[in-house]
C-alpha cells in the first residue's frame, strides 16, 4: 500500500490540484467489495476520490496484482487470448486494460513532454 505523500488531489479546481506530499489528504474509507481500494479525502477543496483516479487503473475493479500481470504479459508479447487465459480473466478486460493503459501512458507523455527541455541538437 503507497503512503498518502505519494498522492495528490485529482478535483482541477483545487488549490493543491498535482502537488504531491502536501498534507491535504487524508484517509476516507474503502471501496470495492474486498475493500482493497482506499478512498481519500482533499482537505482544501473538501472532494472525496479513489487513490486510482488518474492512473491507468481507473475504473477498474481488478487487484494491482493481478491488472499488472495483465499489463506484464502484453508488454511480453502475448496475445489477447493467451494473456487471458493466463491470468484468468475475460478477454474483453485485457482488451480494456490494455486500451486505458495506453490511453494513459499518451496523456502521461504529452504532459511531461511539454515541460522537458528543448534538445540541443549539435554535433558535441
Amino acid at each position: 500500500m503507497h503512503p498518502l505523500e505519494a498522492f495528490c488531489c485529482q478535483h482541477f479546481p483545487c488549490s493543491d490540484y498535482g502537488q504531491r506530499g502536501v498534507g491535504n489528504l487524508r484517509w476516507y474509507g474503502w471501496s470495492s467489495k474486498k475493500n482493497q481500494i482506499r478512498m481519500l479525502y482533499c482537505r482544501t477543496c473538501k472532494t472525496y476520490f479513489s487513490e486510482r483516479k488518474g492512473s491507468a487503473l481507473w475504473h477498474s475493479r481488478l487487484p494491482e496484482e493481478k491488472a499488472g500481470s495483465v499489463l506484464e504479459h502484453i508488454a511480453d508479447g502475448c496475445g489477447v487470448r493467451q494473456t487471458a487465459r493466463l491470468v484468468k480473466v475475460h478477454r474483453d478486460t485485457v482488451c480494456r486494460l490494455n486500451r486505458q493503459a495506453g490511453d494513459h501512458a499518451a496523456r502521461t507523455h504529452d504532459e511531461v513532454g511539454s515541460v522537458s527541455p528543448p534538445h540541443r541538437r549539435d554535433p558535441v
